[in-house]
């Protein structure tokens, strides 16, 4: 698995209860510009829309070497490839208050599909992200302290 791109900006910023692996509806030149490197997941979610899943604001710009360059397809709304099973299950789950998906990741899977990893997270209050840094820090500290031979 060779990742693409990775949203740090969700670890951060949501509090991740689970997560499911999908895959994504793209055209060609979206591929040749994944492999590229040219994609953006920050501010991107997923959302259910007639019973179908669809991935909202992923970034990916248009590949150089293409015939045709539309600007505005770089953010345009991809479907997400998951089994009915698999769907119903992340319906119940975003169906709850509060519980939204966000896109953790987007890699080559080991065929060569594009993959993307969404998480089922609960957006982190304030409070929450400055105890996450506190503990952060605290292990960092007993590691440093302890000559690195406890690892956290």
């Amino acid at each position: 698995m060779k990742d693409i791109a990775v949203n740090r900006k969700a670890f951060h910023d949501y509090e991740i209860l689970g997560s499911v692996e999908a895959g994504i509806v793209l055209s060609g030149d979206e591929v040749k510009s994944l492999r590229a490197g040219n994609v953006s997941l920050v501010g991107a979610f997923a959302t259910v829309h007639q019973g179908e899943l669809y991935l909202i604001n992923c970034r990916i710009s248009p590949y150089e070497k293409a015939f045709q360059k539309k600007e505005e397809d770089a953010t345009r709304r991809r479907k997400l490839l998951l089994h009915r099973r698999e769907l119903d299950q992340v319906i119940g789950d975003i169906s709850k208050k509060g519980v939204t998906l966000i896109p953790l990741k987007l890699y080559f899977s080991a065929r060569g599909l594009v993959k993307v990893q969404l998480g089922i997270g609960k957006h982190k209050k304030a409070s929450d992200q400055r105890q996450t840094l506190k503990e952060r820090d605290i292990k960092r500290e007993t590691a440093r302290e302890t000559g690195g031979k406890y690892r956290y």
